[in-house]
């Protein structure tokens, strides 16, 4: 379910024309003589299968459990962020130029491509100058009178985070839902707006996912409740229109408290299905959206080991499964016999070939499917006939775009790769032609022909080929000079596509090398590829990471006084494993709110989204799953040695990883470490996991982070 996840990671990047840095030029700056914070030791005993461990810095909790030491907490981060603010204090000007060429890449003024949906093209507009955007529609046609149906500039206004999300329109169009959270901790508060006289209800659904699914009388909705500790996905409910939230009716309460739940609705209008899925099981509920106060009916019951995707056409259900089936295939059945018996197989389960997911249309059917790490997008018809669509580049990221009306003949695409702007393909499945709707406008002038792109295959220890995305600028040589970020996730079978970004031009502009290691634990190559990077195999994400920069190394890209790591979130863990069991091979890593308490974390089920992991990492209240956990641990193996330069954020609103498992890390990082290399700590104290909500304003995290590394390789400029 990918929960730990920070997408944005492999999306920065930025611009202007620089010469490549000259050898002589890559020295590291002369760091500022300033003594780090000292956290304070207060040992706590942790005693489990018979294994006592000591934590110094457990304490640190508190602000989280509203402990007695939650101020010592909180200044406790402060005073990382002013030596961190000291240490960098040379760089501020750089930095602020950065922000700057990054944001003067950015187009202001800009508008989405227009999706169509009953009647309506719906899409996004953004103003110069301003963080955020406005959510319109055109009835009938685009050169028809535009409608904002949400000012979120406006509503943002005197927050300094505010994102709104789930946007969904009533059936008769006359209704908006939607969620809002203004503090970071992903727990939505969901409203209704009436498009016809501007009035936001006072039915103000709070502690929800966000988003609704609209029953076809236009006035009851079902919404996904969270637990407020946990932050769980935990119960289903039904709100009618004018009626208290607070007495809505529970649908549906899941007790399994590893699995994640959902609603939504079906692209024809047709059945509201609430969906529960873990690692491992899926089980989906559907009601007929014409009859919203009748009860949910199972579709097919869960069994273990068996993941289930549906869509629904107008004469049968298809479904996507793993049921005997590693790489997934393609089965279908009957409206009224949904029981897994009564599943029909139309695509073959394909070692090969990954089947990731669909999109259902009334007469055509798109699948994304993953051959060697690479999406290809298959059309099939109603008389079964298909093709597939094909893409050139040797590495690419491409998937189905928005297709919200189901009547539709063509299919809306992105595409993007390490050279080449995201862009929106619309495709006419009858006449197999296309046409680009928008390519990202990168302001002040961009030609990919002015870089390279490459794929290349590292081994691993036990020799299987590790899939690396290579980009750098022409002129780049490969003599082990140059600088190299290499970017690593590796967890939740979520896959690192090779995708454009134009922050990251002002790495490449300045002569690094970035790179994208396809480590097991993703799901790149398939399913299998997933299984063998979780779980009692979890160290094969770490060590394959390691292969490719090693791999690197060897074939002179760089060298290991330029070579540098980034990864976030679950990437964060595999950060902290890496510097631990491969301490000289970086001259530095960017560790973005990484989750390195791992045996802690997953010991207490109070944390949000513990339970939900289980499958992912093991529980350690079993002996065996303990023992391997603690082995790679990030916080529970820091040792008397050297590491290399570190870089850490956090923020103090994160619901995905908390806060205190990076300020520990860095605490205890500080007290064993043997070298003088930089070890600085970020915490953002306003925003959580995915940082800033405004468009520009997370730019800031990104100038830090390169500023950081040229810090380190002697760039000023």
């Amino acid at each position: 379910m990918m929960k730990r996840i920070f997408p944005s990671l492999i999306l920065l990047g930025a611009i202007t024309a620089c010469n490549n840095p000259t050898k002589q030029e890559m020295k590291s700056i002369a760091w500022p003589e300033a003594k780090p914070p000292i956290a304070e030791i207060k040992p706590h005993k942790r005693i489990i299968h018979g294994d006592t461990v000591v934590d110094n810095y457990y304490w640190m909790i508190d602000y989280f459990k509203k402990g007695p030491d939650s101020t010592k907490v909180v200044d406790y981060l402060k005073a990382e962020n002013k030596y961190l603010d000291t240490m960098m204090k040379g760089t501020e000007k750089f930095q602020a130029d950065l922000f700057n060429e990054m944001k003067n890449r950015i187009k202001e003024k800009d508008e989405s491509v227009p999706v169509f949906k009953n009647g309506y093209f719906y899409y996004t507009r953004t103003d110069d100058g301003q963080q955020y955007y406005k959510y319109c529609r055109k009835k009938g046609s685009l050169n028809a009178a535009e409608e904002i149906l949400l000012d979120v500039d406006d509503l943002a206004k005197g927050h300094s985070y505010y994102n709104a999300t789930g946007f969904s329109i009533s059936p008769d169009n006359k209704l908006l839902a939607f969620g809002v959270d203004k503090v970071s901790r992903r727990q939505y508060t969901i409203q209704v707006k009436n498009l016809e006289t501007g009035e936001i209800y006072k039915d103000a659904i709070t502690n929800t996912e966000g988003a609704v699914a609209w029953a076809n009388d236009n006035k009851t909705l079902f919404y996904t409740s969270k637990n407020p500790v946990t932050l769980l996905s935990e119960k289903i409910k039904k709100h009618v229109l004018g009626t208290d939230p607070g007495k809505d009716a529970v649908v549906y309460d899941e007790k399994d408290n590893t699995n994640y739940i959902g609603v939504s609705k079906s692209k024809n209008g047709k059945y509201i299905f609430i969906g529960s899925q873990g690692t491992l099981t899926t089980e989906y509920r559907m009601l007929d959206a014409d009859h919203p106060e009748a009860a949910f009916k199972v579709f097919c019951p869960r069994f273990k080991d068996v993941l289930y995707d549906v869509l629904p056409v107008d004469d049968k259900f298809y479904i996507i499964t793993n049921w005997n089936a590693k790489n997934f295939r393609l089965m279908e059945c009957p409206l009224d016999k949904t029981e897994k018996e009564n599943w029909k197989e139309v695509i073959p389960n394909r070692k090969d070939v990954l089947l990731e997911y669909g999109d259902e249309f009334k007469d055509h059917l798109v699948l994304s499917e993953r051959k060697n790490g690479l999406t290809e997008l298959r059309v099939i018809k109603k008389d079964g006939s298909d093709y597939y669509i094909k893409f050139d580049e040797p590495v690419y990221a491409a998937g189905i775009g928005a297709n919200p009306e189901y009547t539709g003949k063509t299919l809306r695409y992105n595409y993007t790769s390490l050279t080449t702007p995201s862009s929106v393909y619309d495709y006419d499945m009858e006449k197999k032609d296309q046409k680009l709707m928008k390519q990202q406008d990168v302001v002040g002038g961009y030609s990919p022909k002015d870089y390279i792109t490459e794929r290349v295959f590292a081994t691993a220890k036990d020799g299987t080929k590790i899939p690396i995305a290579l980009v750098y600028k022409k002129g780049v040589e490969k003599n082990g000079n140059a600088p190299l970020l290499l970017y690593g996730y590796g967890s939740y079978g979520a896959t690192m596509d090779a995708s454009f970004s134009s922050p990251r031009l002002s790495l490449l502009n300045r002569g690094f090398v970035y790179a994208i290691a396809n480590i097991r634990g993703g799901q790149e190559m398939g399913r299998q590829w997933y299984e063998d990077g979780k779980l009692m195999k979890k160290k094969n994400t770490f060590t394959d990471f390691i292969a490719a920069g090693e791999y690197l190394i060897d074939q002179k890209y760089t060298s290991k006084g330029h070579l540098y790591a980034h990864g976030g979130s679950a990437g964060g863990l595999l950060m902290g494993a890496v510097v631990n069991l491969a301490h000289d091979l970086w001259n530095g890593a960017i560790a973005d709110v990484p989750f390195v308490d791992v045996v802690n974390t997953m010991l207490d089920e109070s944390i949000p989204l513990t339970t939900n992991e289980f499958d992912e990492w093991g529980n350690p209240k079993k002996k065996d799953a303990y023992n391997y956990m603690k082995s790679y641990s990030p916080y529970e193996n820091v040792e008397k040695k050297a590491y290399p330069n570190l870089l850490v954020t956090t923020g103090l609103h994160d619901s995905q990883v908390q806060y205190f498992e990076p300020a520990k890390w860095v605490a205890k990082l500080r007290a064993m470490k043997t070298d003088k290399n930089v070890l600085l700590l970020k915490t953002n104290m306003e925003f959580g996991h995915g940082g800033a909500s405004g468009r520009f304003d997370y730019l800031k995290d990104v100038s830090l982070r390169w500023a950081f590394l040229f810090a380190l390789e002697g760039i000023d400029k």
